[in-house]
């Protein structure tokens, strides 16, 4: 943190120390929240009784393991001397010193025990309640806890749709559905999957209530929109439109026309609940589109006139409208309301309506419980149904479990780390954990956030809840609100525009229901930058090329003038990367992109599925003609055509592709080319086919390509060094895929294998550095950039889908800081009816939810601003221009994208470069022609292996002679202590502690732990061993013991879960001392500080007391062999090296 001037909110972060208070923490970007939330940790720390007292909770393992890490760096600073550092440094010494001075005397031996440390995610806190009490969360075994549980939410709509073929109780509510959806049987799937998939959601809401209570909160809701209208038009316009509404009503009326403007010839006051007069109000002064209306004709109730004195008259009337709309034209609020008054909903439902409404809600709950069935049969659960059998664990305030009692005796303390992204099943878990708890009770809760940045409603996050819980606190307990205002990122030009722009786009005022976020204003503590920290790149029409080029030139003009900066790329949507990832790789760019390039569209992933499906099935033509074409076969359209139009046509269309190659017959029509590469190709898989089913896929697959030049056509001349090497990086991304999805050397369901195919990305460069990089921006937040880069401001995103039911709630007090007694409205809207008109309840509804997108819209752009520290590119475009009376006007940007958020900022710009041709990159002439020739001239090349390509042969074996002066230590350390069983044990669970760190830990848990028995057995023997029956038994239960620990254990998710540059099983070998090493590092990764961390894994155990000196002579033991280790990283990684031994049979821990 900057201490060159004062930190303008130093007293509210000394006050959010305060162990006796409990707050909620509003920290904007670049603020120091997680410095705040690591000093509040240590101050609770060095006053707590155990360290167990204190829970901190995070939104993601990678957060959870960065937090420790730095409060465990914070205690190594603890017994440091004083000297000098900044404010912060220096009371983070102090801190940690106090908590070092507590350790010692409680006897924590935090440092050898870090586990002690409570900082874990939420998933974990319900799957450990769920745990704890296995009987009262209806678990009993715990199940296995997966991300993706979409083929068991359609598992279950199926089960729900089925009773309609059964007596049950149900079936005539599944009948009406059919009925209302055009008997689309596998569109209404599709809807109740979706809707399981968020059932924390509404399935509260399902509680049977009155129709004429939701009858109330649609007239309430329409009352709120006419009052929130009313308020916004200026009083001082009212008499100026009342004359010219009666004028256009007299005319229409006089025509014969009767619009909805004619109704208001007798209007004399505007009133608020008078929807009519409203909805003719917008017919006058909006177009169909929603704009302010620029031409004013008959239609609407101003006619020309036909005498001189009438011309004369009219054209006065105009020019008064005209003059009313240019008074408006600022008021961008009151033109969206205008325009949503359109589509007010009626204040009833209809008979049908209602009907259908009952039957969705009575089957929603019923399908819920199909789920549950699903998931104990299948002993798998989601991430949601966990967080709700852990409230059934905790009981309610009324009468609490055992384990609620427990756990409030337990948790003294509990802070939570970015708050605006809880959901509701999580808001409503921590109601119960601090049910009771009291100011000056002894007992804290702490929680930090920015609403501000609060962009994961696809995730079930409301930001809603931040705000309820400022305002009215959580249960009985009252929160001090805290804000803070300092912003350590970014330079001074960068927030005075922030500041300013924000201000102007995010909402006046906040709204629990609908997610309106106020924009809270920071304070730079970095003073301003020479040149604009801000650049606006103005388009003029969409030209994604056009775009790419300047990204560019900005990239290569800033690393001209900052040659040491780090340069992000960031985007909505990964879809908008495609030109731009094309002409930076052109331009020899190297970046760094996680998550971004699909893997499904990468050119070797597609010859390899290709390969895959036709060795799976010799009659699927399509993977059969892609493998034709494919580099290592290469066969030309003509001769493809040659080969299939005679043999696939008539009485011959039954026969395979397969069977064509097979008989060279066949083959009339064909050049002399393709019959040479068609008999390579029937050579190579001749064996194959037969044989296919006898090992496993992946197998066939890999030994197929590499012999059919596979890897040979990777071209590292034509794509680079690097661009080769991640190419076979994705190959094996695939093939390791398609060997965990296949089932007896066979795909059992082809659909969801190329379903989850397109959940992967390719693999990133990584072998560029991090100084260009290109992500999203929901992946960009919590990280800094020197350069930021925001291209595609005018795109939009795509459409939300139709909802089975739509529901909102809106609080009948908007303001977030008012609070009323009175339960907010519920409006439900069931899906309208096919094959008839739009349903104005749905409508509406659907309308107040876009409503919250818009607002999320706003919070998007802000995280995407506030990652720059120094300068700051945005480029957009917007679809054409109109002309205005001669002059060139931009088009509005697209409804629903960012620059149309950001349009009253960026209008004027735009506006100069409509004007001024010169000054818009993309309306010149070569752009021009350049985007004609693109969209007309194809590339009609192939590229592909030359005819006579033979896979190349191995290389000699390299002859080895012994030289004197080299000696081998390859040590092998000593299993005398050990039964060969103990060493095969320890095999088998080094290859699981691999494959559980390859998975990042997703997906791992005890149950599927306990459900491997089978297959550890089968790991022992292929070992080698054989034993009696309870010799193996035996065996088995110390490799679960051994995995269970390590998922469970804090320490063991942290060595196992997400770490940056981690690699498992790591081979090296080098010189050390004029000695050849050769070793396998079981586990190295880099921390959040830049510690390159080197474990080994060790089963040994320890039966009885003293197991701190066990491990000590453990750490005696192996020390020299990891020190080694050390040295040999040293020469290939010159960060700092820290070493670990990690004992998963008693979680043991060492660390030098």
């Amino acid at each position: 943190m900057a201490d060159s001037v004062p930190i303008p909110d130093a007293n509210e972060r000394l006050r959010a120390l305060n162990p006796a208070q409990s707050f909620i923490v509003q920290a904007p970007a670049g603020s120091g929240k997680t410095a705040l939330l690591i000093q509040r940790y240590l101050k609770l720390l060095a006053c707590a009784d155990a360290p167990e007292e204190i829970v901190a909770i995070t939104f993601t393992r990678k957060a959870a393991a960065e937090m420790r890490a730095r409060v465990l760096a914070a205690l190594e600073t603890g017994d440091k001397p004083v000297d000098g550092g900044t404010a912060h440094e220096q009371l983070n010494r102090e801190l940690s010193a106090a908590v070092l001075q507590r350790n010692r005397q409680a006897g924590w031996y935090i440092a050898e025990n870090p586990e002690r440390l409570r900082i874990q995610t939420i998933d974990s806190l319900c799957a450990a309640l769920t745990r704890q009490m296995p009987i009262l969360s209806e678990f009993g075994a715990q199940p296995e806890t997966i991300e993706d549980a979409a083929d068991y939410y359609l598992e279950a709509a199926r089960a729900t749709l089925a009773s309609v073929e059964q007596n049950h109780t149900i079936a005539h509510d599944v009948e009406r559905l059919l009925e209302h959806l055009d008997n689309d049987m596998a569109r209404i799937e599709a809807l109740l999957a979706d809707m399981l998939a968020r059932r924390d959601h509404w399935l509260r809401h399902l509680h049977g209530k009155p129709r004429e209570e939701l009858e109330l909160s649609l007239t309430n809701s329409r009352n709120h929109a006419l009052q929130f209208v009313f308020r916004l038009f200026p009083e001082a316009l009212h008499d100026e439109l009342l004359a010219l509404l009666r004028y256009a009503a007299t005319n229409l009326n006089a025509s014969g026309k009767s619009p909805e403007i004619a109704l208001c010839d007798q209007l004399e006051a505007l009133s608020i609940a008078d929807a009519e007069h409203w909805q003719s109000i917008a017919e006058l002064l909006l177009t169909q589109k929603g704009d302010w209306r620029k031409r004013i004709s008959e239609k609407e109730g101003f006619p020309s006139g036909n005498t001189k004195a009438e011309k004369d008259a009219a054209k006065a009337w105009k020019n008064r409208l005209e003059n009313l709309l240019n008074l408006l034209s600022p008021y961008d609020a009151l033109r969206e309301v205008l325009h949503d008054i359109r589509q007010l909903p009626p204040p009833h439902y209809s008979d049908k309506q209602w009907e259908i409404l009952g039957a969705i809600t009575r089957l929603l709950p019923f399908a819920v419980a199909q789920l549950k069935v699903i998931f104990q049969i299948n002993g798998k659960v989601d991430f949601a149904e966990v967080a709700q059998r852990a409230l059934l664990a905790l009981g309610d305030a009324e009468s609490p479990t055992d384990l609620a009692l427990a756990l409030d005796y337990r948790i003294k303390h509990l802070m939570i780390d970015e708050f605006q992204d809880i959901s509701i099943s999580q808001f409503a878990l921590i109601e119960k954990l601090v049910a009771g708890w009291e100011t000056g009770d002894g007992r804290s809760f702490f929680a930090v956030g920015d609403p501000m940045q609060s962009i994961y409603r696809f995730r079930e996050a409301e930001v809603g809840l931040f705000l309820q819980a400022r305002s009215a606190g959580i249960g009985t307990l009252i929160l001090q609100p805290l804000t803070l205002n300092a912003n350590f990122r970014s330079q001074q030009g960068i927030m005075d525009w922030a500041n300013a722009t924000f201000a102007h786009i995010m909402p006046e005022c906040e709204d629990i229901a609908t997610g309106a976020v106020v924009y809270t204003p920071s304070i730079a503590t970095h003073g301003a930058l020479a040149g604009d920290a801000v650049n606006i790149y103005p388009f003029l029409e969409k030209n994604e090329a056009a775009e790419a080029r300047q990204i560019i030139e900005i990239i290569l003009r800033t690393r001209q003038d900052h040659p040491d900066g780090t340069i992000a790329i960031l985007v909505r949507n990964r879809s908008h990367l495609t030109e731009i990832v094309e002409q930076i790789k052109a331009a020899g760019l190297r970046f760094r992109a996680i998550d971004i390039e699909l893997l499904r569209h990468k050119p070797v992933v597609q010859d390899l599925l290709a390969l895959t499906r036709a060795l799976i099935n010799p009659a699927d033509y399509v993977a059969w003609f892609a493998l034709l074409r494919a580099p290592w076969c290469g066969l030309l359209l003509k001769d493809i055509s040659a080969l299939t139009e005679k043999n696939l046509n008539g009485m011959n269309k039954e026969i395979t592709l397969w069977g064509l190659i097979c008989d060279e017959n066949r083959w009339q029509g064909i050049s002399a080319d393709a019959s040479m590469r068609l008999r390579r190709i029937k050579e190579i898989l001749s064996s194959c086919m037969i044989n296919r089913r006898r090992q496993t896929l992946r197998v066939t697959v890999e030994a197929v390509w590499h012999v059919l030049g596979g890897p040979g056509y990777i071209n590292a001349a034509s794509i680079g060094s690097a661009g080769a090497a991640n190419t076979l990086d994705d190959a094996m991304i695939y093939l390791d895929y398609l060997e965990s999805q296949e089932v007896a050397g066979d795909i059992q369901d082809l659909a969801s294998f190329e379903k989850g195919l397109v959940a992967l990305y390719a693999s990133p460069d990584l072998e560029a550095d991090e100084s260009l990089q290109i992500m999203t921006i929901h992946k960009a937040k919590g990280l800094e950039f020197d350069t930021v880069i925001v291209p595609g401001l005018g795109r939009t995103s795509r459409n939300h889908d139709k909802q089975l039911l739509r529901w909102i709630e809106q609080p009948h007090s908007q303001i977030a800081g008012e609070k009323s007694a009175a339960m907010p409205d519920l409006l439900l809207a069931p899906i309208q009816e096919t094959g008839l008109g739009v349903d104005p309840i749905y409508t509406w509804v659907e309308k107040l939810d876009r409503g919250k997108a818009q607002f999320e819209t706003d919070r998007l752009l802000y995280v995407a601003a506030t990652r720059a520290k120094k300068f700051l590119h945005l480029l957009g475009h917007v679809n054409g221009t109109s002309d205005d009376h001669g002059n060139a006007t931009p088009l509005r940007p697209l409804q629903g994208s960012l620059l149309q958020r950001l349009w009253p900022i960026v209008q004027p710009i735009y506006n100069a470069a409509a004007t001024d041709d010169a000054m818009s990159l993309n309306r010149h002439s070569e752009n021009r022609a350049d985007n004609t020739i693109s969209a007309t001239v194809v590339s009609q090349s192939i590229f592909r292996l030359r005819t006579d390509w033979v896979l190349p042969g191995a290389p000699e074996s390299v002859t080895w002679q012994e030289s004197r002066d080299k000696k081998q230590i390859q040590e092998e350390i000593e299993f005398s202590w050990a039964s060969e069983m103990a060493r095969h044990v320890g095999n088998v669970v080094h290859r699981w502690l691999q494959k559980i760190a390859e998975d990042e830990m997703h997906n791992w848990n005890a149950a599927r732990i306990q459900g491997m028995r089978e297959q550890f057995t089968w790991n022992l023997i292929a070992g080698g061993i054989s034993g009696d029956d309870q010799t193996m038994i035996y065996a088995v239960e110390r490799i679960i013991l051994a995995l269970t620990n390590a998922i469970q254990d804090e320490r063991g998710q942290w060595i196992l879960g997400s770490q940056p540059f981690a690699q498992n099983e790591l081979r090296i070998s080098g010189i050390v001392n004029d000695k050849v090493m050769n070793w396998i590092i079981d586990r190295t990764f880099c921390d959040a500080n830049g510690i390159r961390w080197i474990i080994d894994y060790k089963t040994s155990s320890h039966e009885g007391s003293a197991l701190a000196d066990f491990l000590d002579r453990e750490q005696m033991r192996y020390q020299h062999q990891l020190n080694q280790y050390a040295k040999l990283m040293h020469q290939i990684d010159s960060r700092p090296i820290k070493l670990g031994i990690y004992f998963p049979l008693i979680c043991g821990w060492r660390e030098w």
